[in-house]
């Protein structure tokens, strides 16, 4: 991913980002940021970069941001997508770059907040270029035995078979179509960007890193809290909708979970255990990859209180 790029033209604000696992404070930490620099003059707009949060049927599960928590700071890209429509990382990207530009252009600070490492790598970054998959194509290649399919990957890709596990049957899948598609390996193409924005922006980027007992302790409080704010009944509504299960909305932590206790085959609270499990699980995962992926001069933050969000809305103007 980009690393920090030095200041923009006079006149025109950098971009700020806050990035970490979920449960660790990305949302509050951006409205106190985007308050502090509104005392010193400054507009700041926050645009979610969390792909739980951009669906407007995962209000609670999502814990997406209400309007006593936006505190009057404008924030765009949260509940923007409905359930029945896949938001793939190159979709929120088109939508955040335009998002980043209208800040710009009024003079105000975006500030990026989420917790998905694609999305982010995606704006920054660019995406490869790949052309579309013939839908033939893709559902034979679906259709195949996940033995049969790292078989034929190894013969049409070698390099790809040899990275991936045969049981990382998406992977594989994706491999294969491409390289059948398009007659070019995978990997070929993602050595190719673009429509990244990393290059054209002061980027003042943190990511936190709390301590892992007190960030687990926040996904059990908060799943709970879900179920004691309204989870069930947002679950209810969206199984009454009978959207694919492949769709992302209903492979969203808790959805599953809670799903069962609504058709009586778990308990509520062997449902509540699970979802914080699968949350725990997460933020590990999202732990692991904000450690070790973003650029080392992304700031890696452990704690973070008055003086921090002072010493960033400085750094940022």
């Amino acid at each position: 991913m980009v690393t920090d790029r030095s200041p923009e033209p006079a006149g025109r604000p950098p971009l700020a980002l806050i990035a970490g696992p979920t449960a660790s404070g990305k949302s509050d930490l951006a409205v106190r940021l985007a308050l502090a620099l509104r005392g010193r003059g400054r507009d700041a707009v926050v645009i979610n970069a969390d792909s739980a949060q951009v669906y407007a049927d995962l209000a609670v599960l999502s814990a997406r941001p209400g309007e006593t928590e936006m505190r009057g700071v404008p924030h765009r890209l949260f509940g923007t997508w409905d359930g029945a429509d896949s938001c793939s990382a190159a979709d929120w990207a088109s939508r955040a770059r335009a998002e980043v530009a209208s800040a710009h252009a009024a003079g105000a600070v975006p500030i990026l907040a989420g917790g998905t490492g694609l999305y982010l790598r995606t704006l920054l970054d660019g995406i490869a270029p790949v052309p579309p998959i013939p839908a033939d194509l893709r559902a034979a290649v679906r259709a195949l035995p996940a033995a049969e399919a790292h078989a034929a990957l190894a013969s049409e890709d070698p390099a790809a078979a040899a990275r991936l596990n045969p049981a990382d049957t998406t992977r594989v899948a994706r491999a294969l179509e491409v390289v059948r598609a398009t007659g070019r390996p995978l990997a070929a193409w993602q050595a190719e960007r673009i429509g990244g924005i990393g290059a054209g922006v002061a980027l003042r980027a943190c990511v936190l890193l709390p301590p892992r007992t007190w960030l687990y302790q926040r996904c059990d409080a908060r799943f709970a809290a879900m179920v004691e704010h309204g989870a069930m009944d947002e679950v209810a509504a969206l199984l009454a909708r009978r959207l694919d299960p492949a769709l992302p909305v209903m492979r969203a932590i808790g959805v599953r979970e809670l799903g069962g206790a609504i058709a009586g085959t778990i308990s509520l609270g062997e449902a509540v255990a699970a979802g914080q499990q699968a949350t725990r699980n997460y933020a590990k995962r999202q732990y692991t990859w904000f450690r070790h992926q973003p650029p080392p001069q992304w700031q890696r933050i452990e704690s973070f209180d008055d003086d921090f969000v002072s010493r960033f809305a400085s750094l940022l103007l």
